[in-house]
C-alpha cells in the first residue's frame, strides 16, 4: 500500500512539474510545433535550439585546463541531479551527451533553459523523461563553454 502511495505521489508530482512547464502555446498536438520549426518560428534550428548560441569552434582535443574549470562548476551546480554515466538521476546522465547534440545545443540549453524547455522539442523529451524542469543556474557563456569541454571530457574516457 505504502509502495501504491509513494508512486502516485511521485506521478502527480510530476505531472505538475510537467504542467508548470509555462508552454502557454494552444493548437496542434505537440505544442504547434512542426518538423522544421519550434513555436511556428522558421529561423528555429533544431541544431542549436534557442539561444544566443549560434556557431561554437571546438578544437580537435579536449582543453584540458578549460575541462577543469567545467569539473569545478559541475561539482557546484550540476552534480546535485546529473550524474557523469548514462543513468538518471535527478536529470540525465552526461555520458554521451556530446555525440547525441551539438555544442551549440547544450551550451543553449545551460544558459537559456527556460526557453529550451518550453520551446525546444528535444528539450521537452527529455522532461517528459525526468518529469522536474532544470533549474536556471545563471551561467556564464564561459561556465557553459567549460561545462561542455568538461562534458567532452567525460566522453572520451581520459
Amino acid at each position: 500500500m505504502k509502495k501504491l502511495v509513494v508512486i502516485s505521489l511521485i506521478t502527480c508530482l510530476g505531472i505538475f512539474a510537467y504542467s508548470c512547464g509555462g508552454n502557454t502555446n494552444s493548437g496542434a498536438a505537440g505544442g504547434g510545433k512542426t518538423d522544421e520549426t519550434a513555436n511556428g518560428n522558421p529561423s528555429y534550428d533544431p541544431n542549436r535550439g534557442e539561444g544566443k548560441f549560434t556557431k561554437v569552434e571546438i578544437p580537435a582535443s579536449v582543453d584540458t585546463t578549460l575541462a577543469g574549470a567545467g569539473a569545478k562548476v559541475f561539482n557546484v551546480k550540476c552534480q546535485a541531479c546529473h550524474k557523469l554515466t548514462g543513468e538518471k538521476l535527478v536529470g540525465p546522465g552526461w555520458k554521451g551527451v556530446t555525440s547525441r547534440y551539438t555544442p551549440e545545443w547544450i551550451m543553449n540549453f545551460i544558459t537559456n533553459t527556460d526557453a529550451m524547455l518550453n520551446k525546444d522539442p528535444k528539450a521537452q523529451a527529455q522532461l517528459e523523461i525526468c518529469l522536474v524542469r532544470m533549474p536556471n543556474q545563471n551561467l556564464s557563456d564561459d561556465d557553459a563553454r567549460a561545462i561542455y569541454e568538461f562534458q567532452r571530457k567525460n566522453d572520451s574516457g581520459k
